[in-house]
Formats: structure tokens, sequence, C-alpha cells
């Protein structure tokens, strides 16, 4: 028997691609190589707390979060954030500087000099520079708001968004292309934001939610969706393009053929597989760096904490030199994070920052966060509960070249017909922008099934938006 589709790769990306592709009528089966689905979702209930390894959050602004959450039927577990987040916090010699959440937040607050937040006010009238071929995000952000803004405001954000991830490294046209549009249209990111908040145009920013079961809850129901059309434990040892399709050799479990593939795993796994198929895109995998970053969990009574945990968490600058890029108020963000009088937070430590720290023994990487914690929180004492997830292979950096790669990967059925490719490494590394890339490829699949041609992504209106996933 021949599958109309095989999804290699169990993650958020392949079960949501393997959905639509289902939903539409097309036989699939998903290979995943481990026992458990869901990638980098792990949502872990112990002793009343509810830990998240990996991302926590979805973005509403993005149609196709909205829109499988309905179609799963869990929008009635579906959590917003709570109402205790006032503020957001940035590390500021050493505490926590609070900033409002409102607009004009940053010119409130005295995080920043006078003077940068006077060069911020004046980006609206600064000159259109000279952008490189392809700007880095802290050259972009340097030229047009300043260099204080840039190092204290862009790269942390970035490290947050990215685990670890430098402003100095990642390409502004690949992360944050509205922000490069907005200057070429209008001279000004300002003046842009202003004429697009009066056309009524979406801005950046977040609405996050989750569901009461955490992330995983997604991942569990798109499995139980796809029954018996998933195989886990389930070794991809070679893909060989032949006339009818592809053959998946799974070594002693046998093999399968499919008229069509989504390789829908990491960029190195991709880079894996794809000699031989695709050599072109086997090399533009492999150049996709994704550094190693921990997840430290540590719950506390909420009488040890000092601080009022009113915001998402924090985040530091690297100039800062803390062993942490920031961390996650759990308990404040979603209700049912932690049990009645305690207190739930998360810390990130490595990334491209520091990915040696990330590589420490649990025990070590548990006693860097509780002391982070103690200095800028207030956090006494041992904590109750304290959990370490490492990820060897963390999140993929989005360097200067990187729309170039990407478009090499997402043009590989033009090269091999009936091959795609989906992950977080297309247009950012969140649950929600998996979701909308897997959508825009099962289109491509279909249209490949239906009639031989498919449609890249590209051409598909995908584009790049983002949202916190970790501090």
């Amino acid at each position: 028997m021949t599958l109309d589709t095989i999804v290699i790769g169990g993650g958020v990306a392949g079960l949501a691609t393997a959905y639509h592709l289902k939903k539409r009528g097309h036989q699939v089966a998903v290979l995943e190589r481990q026992a458990r689905l869901g990638g980098n979702a792990i949502s872990e209930h112990r002793d009343g707390f509810l830990m998240e390894h990996g991302p926590s959050t979805m973005n509403a602004l993005v149609p196709a979060a909205n829109e499988i959450s309905t179609e799963l039927a869990i929008d009635d577990r579906r959590c917003d954030l709570g109402d205790g987040i006032q503020n957001r916090y940035l590390v500021s010699n050493g505490a926590l500087s609070g900033i409002s959440i409102g607009a004009l937040g940053f010119l409130r607050s005295n995080y920043l000099s006078p003077l940068a937040r006077l060069r911020i006010l004046a980006e609206l009238f600064w000159p259109h520079g000279s952008p490189g071929e392809d700007e880095t995000v802290l050259s972009f952000c340097t030229r047009r708001f300043g260099k204080e803004f840039a190092e204290r405001v862009m790269d942390p954000m970035v490290a947050g968004i990215y685990g670890g991830g430098r402003a100095a490294d990642l390409s502004v046209s690949a992360i944050f292309p509205m922000l490069v549009a907005l200057e070429a249209k209008y001279g000004s990111v300002t003046l842009g934001i202003m004429h697009r908040r009066r056309e009524g145009g979406k801005m950046p920013g977040s609405r996050l939610f989750s569901w009461q079961g955490g992330i995983a809850t997604l991942a569990q129901t798109l499995a139980r969706s796809l029954g018996d059309s998933i195989h886990t434990g389930a070794t991809v040892r070679r893909i060989t393009p032949d006339g009818a399709g592809f053959a998946v050799d799974l070594g002693s479990a046998g093999s399968l053929q499919g008229k069509s593939i989504v390789v829908a795993t990491q960029a190195h796994v991709a880079a894996q597989l794809l000699p031989g198929v695709d050599d072109q895109a086997a090399a533009a995998a492999e150049q996709i760096a994704a550094p190693p970053l921990a997840v430290v969990f540590l719950g506390f009574a909420r009488s040890a904490v000092e601080h009022p945990l009113d915001g998402l968490g924090f985040l530091t600058a690297a100039a800062e030199g803390r062993n942490i890029l920031g961390a996650q108020f759990c308990s404040t963000m979603f209700p049912g994070r932690a049990p009645k009088g305690h207190v739930a937070l998360s810390a990130y430590i490595g990334g491209a920052r520091s990915p040696e720290l990330a590589r420490l023994p649990s025990a070590d990487l548990i006693d860097l966060a509780r002391d982070e914690f103690k200095d800028l929180v207030g956090a006494r004492g041992e904590p109750v509960m304290a959990q370490v997830r490492h990820w060897p292979i963390g999140l993929p950096q989005y360097r200067p070249g990187h729309k170039r790669l990407i478009a090499e990967l997402d043009t590989t059925h033009e090269r091999q017909p009936g091959l795609f490719l989906s992950g977080n490494y297309f247009a950012g590394p969140s649950v929600a922008t998996c979701l909308s890339v897997a959508q825009k490829t099962a289109l491509a699949v279909q249209g490949h099934l239906e009639n031989g041609q498919g449609i890249t992504r590209q051409t598909q209106g995908g584009g790049h938006i983002h949202h916190q996933n970790g501090p």
C-alpha cells in the first residue's frame, strides 16, 4: 500500500501537518523515533505543580493557533494570561527594573538613561540610514534607536525569543521583517507604526494563552485525532525517491511507501536525512545552528519569595553579566501552575550567550538558578520543587543569510517533487508559528497530491510572526 503522505517527526509541526492532511481525506503516517510525541512541548504535572519544560504560551494573534484550538474542541480548556501581570521586568544593575506594559512604558521608566529615551523619540526624525546586505538586529536597532536601546532592550528580548540568541548575531530581516519594511516604506519605524495604527493594521505584539493542562494539551489532542496513523519508536534509516514517490527504510521495522513526504524534524535531523535526496537542502539545513539550552523549574512557598511577581518574568541584558538569560513567573502567567500557597518560576540558561552553562549537571543548574532567584526576586531557602530539562539542541538561530537558506529549503519540491520540509526554523520558533507553517505545508502537499504542483509556503502568504517563548 502506498500512502499519500509520510510525515517524519512527531513534534507539533509534524502532527499538525498530518492533521490537516488527514482532515482533507488523505492517507497519512507519522513516524516518530521517540516513544513520546510533541517534540519540545513537554508539560509535566507533579505534586500540584505544572511544569513547562519547553514552550509555555500560544500567540492568539496567529490565526492558525486559534483555529486549531477551536477545531480540536479544546477551547473550553483554554486559559488567558493572569490578571496579576502589571509590569515587564529587565535586570538593571543587579536588580529588577519594572516597566509598565503600556505603550510608553520604556519612555516613562528609568531603566534607560534620559539621553537614550530622547534618542528613541528622535527616531521619528532620524535620517534613513544605509542598511547592510543582511543587517543584524543589533546593527538595525542601534542605527534607528541608539546603542543603549539596542543593547539593553533588544538584545535581551532576542535572547528571550530565541533561547539565548544574540542580537549581534541574528538577522533583523529574518526575525523582525516588519521593522525593515516600515523603515523602507516610511523612512522611520515609529512613523510606520503610527501609519499602521491609523489604518487599523495589526502591529507586533502578543496575546498569549495556554490550556489548563499546559502546552502539551495541543500535541496530545492532535495525536488522538490521528489515531493509528501515528507510529512511535520508528527510526528512519533512509529516504529513497522512486518513480511512485518515496520509500522510507525503517530498518528491522520494514519500510513504507508514500506519494509525498514531509520532513518535520529539527534542522540538524533534516540535514542527516536529506543527503542523496536533496543535497542542496541538506547543506542548507546543516548551516542552521541551535545552541544548547537548559530550563530550570523551581517551586517555592509563596512566603519564601519577597517579590510580588507581578509580570511575565524578566530578561537580562548581556552587559549585566548574569548566569541566567531570564525567567518566567509561571504561577502568575496562568492559573494551576502551583499548588495553593506556592509559586512557580522557570529559569532559562545557556543558548548562544553561554552554551557551556547549559551543559552543567542538573544539581549545578538548580544551584545556579536558586542563587539567581535569591538575588533578583528574594527567594529564600530551598525550593520545594526542582526540575531540570537539558536541551542539547536548543532553538534555531536565524543568522544573516537565513532567508537565503529558507528559500533553498522551501523549494525542495521544485528539485524533488513530493518532498516538503516543516519545522521551527522556517518562520519563528514558537508553537503558533509552527502551526502556521504546518497549515501552509499541508496546502502545498495537497497541491502536489491533487495535480502534481506543490505550492511553496512563501507564495501562500507565509510570514514571520513571533512571540515570547522563553523568559
